[in-house]
């Protein structure tokens, strides 16, 4: 019984300090980050969506990596633009007053309807557009003189694109754009009875 204790006493010492150098190697690793639980978009989503609960995932994100403005619930929020697959969600990305962060002092978030659907199709947040008047054909403006005939005249300029809804199912209604204006391009724009066209216009105005 000794021999075979003797025989086993040395790899015995073996293992235990191999746990020993083991436990004290656990002893010294550093604790993980603090993290922060926040949602993200559980697949790519396009700008318009309404979210559900479907949409979107919990993740847990180092405090450090975080975003300003993280959002900790967001069904029944409408995206203003475009989210990757796992993209955390923020005000940013959603209407609401975050929309207009960094847009200055006095911007509104104006929401305006232009009669070729198609057209908005083309557009991306961060778009600047001249909005005109689309002159009605005759025998429209005869029938409704809200609706002049004449040549197209442009209401505002190189205006940004905040966010483009996912279109009506209609064509024939147009399509909605939201539009960062100030208070009086505003006006303008929900004083004009005429149906409305746009143009895209430079990135940077000139």
């Amino acid at each position: 019984m000794n021999i075979r204790l003797a025989r086993l006493r040395r790899p015995l010492a073996a293992l235990l300090a191999a746990a020993a150098t083991g436990l004290a190697l656990m002893a010294l690793r550093p604790a993980p980050p603090p993290s922060v639980r926040v949602l993200a978009a559980d697949r790519d989503l396009p700008a318009g969506t309404t979210l559900t609960p479907s949409d979107l995932r919990h993740v847990n994100l180092p405090t450090a990596v975080v975003p300003a403005g993280a959002l900790r619930s967001g069904t029944g929020r409408v995206l203003a633009g475009p989210m990757r697959e796992g993209e955390p969600l923020t005000d940013s990305r959603v209407v609401g007053d975050g929309l207009l962060r960094g847009y200055g002092p006095g911007t509104v978030a104006t929401p305006v309807r232009i009669a070729d659907a198609d057209a908005v199709r083309l557009l991306r947040p961060g778009d600047r557009i001249d909005v005109l008047t689309t002159p009605a054909p005759p025998a429209l403006a005869e029938a409704a003189p809200a609706h002049p005939r004449g040549g197209a005249r442009v209401v505002v300029s190189a205006v940004p694109v905040v966010t483009v809804p996912v279109p009506a199912d209609d064509p024939q209604q147009g399509a909605l754009v939201v539009l960062a204006t100030d208070r009086a391009q505003a006006l303008a724009l929900a004083s004009t009875t005429a149906p409305l066209s746009l143009t895209i216009a430079p990135t940077t105005p000139t």
